[in-house]
């Protein structure tokens, strides 16, 4: 059963996912992952979401405010050996909860588009692809999606 928990982003569980998450992007994004990683930092991440099997740490994900109207989705990951169990799209909805009972209405986020897994992930979770935003606009391997969330979750 996977347990979720509301926190902030000096949890340790979730520094060390993070810590793989970063791993696992440099090898997918080679010479790119500079330039991502400028825009990933933790500090300061007051809603973060990090699910547990057996209190175990296995999956995580953040929002954190984008503009008035929306959270931007930051740092998913679950551990490879624990993929295909539903943990992603728990915290996923888990984070939209959060965000809608803050009062916001979207979520957007980036990926890039070597994560295929990923791509096909927000698509199956209810995102579309809109124009890149902020500082991924003009980025070729860069892919923005935006969901508008109700309270129906």
């Amino acid at each position: 059963m996977i347990r979720l928990q509301q926190t902030t982003s000096a949890n340790k569980d979730f520094v060390e996912l993070v810590r793989l998450l970063d791993a696992y992007l440099a090898e997918k994004d080679g010479d790119e992952h500079a330039f991502y990683n400028q825009f990933n930092n933790i500090e300061n991440l007051n809603h973060v979401v990090v699910a547990y099997i057996k209190n175990k740490p296995v999956g995580c994900g953040a929002v954190k405010p984008f503009d008035k109207t929306a959270m931007e989705v930051k740092r998913m990951f679950t551990l490879p050996a624990e993929r295909s169990k539903g943990i992603a799209v728990e915290v996923l909805k888990e984070l939209e909860k959060w965000a809608v009972e803050l009062g916001y209405e979207r979520c957007v986020l980036e990926t890039g588009k070597r994560q295929t897994e990923a791509v096909g992930f927000y698509k199956k979770c209810g995102y579309h692809l809109i124009p890149n935003y902020g500082q991924y606009a003009g980025v070729v391997n860069s892919l923005c999606f935006e969901k508008r969330i109700t309270s129906q979750h």
